[in-house]
């Protein structure tokens, strides 16, 4: 599996998790932790395209 794809398995992990959450404090965090996991799914999927593009590009 590509890391864009872990990391938006672990951003749904983690608002599942925020749901089942009594503790209102630590379900925000789970929910702001899901949002830095999709994030980070953006970056890697981004560069992973501007190094395809580069790629074409030189060739």
């Amino acid at each position: 599996m590509g890391v864009a794809k872990d990391l938006k398995k672990q951003a749904e992990t983690a608002e599942r998790a925020a749901g089942r959450t009594v503790d209102e404090f630590a379900a925000n965090q789970m929910k702001t932790l899901a949002e830095a996991f999709r994030a980070q799914a953006e970056v890697v999927k981004r560069n992973k395209k501007k190094k395809k593009d580069e790629l074409h590009r030189k060739g």
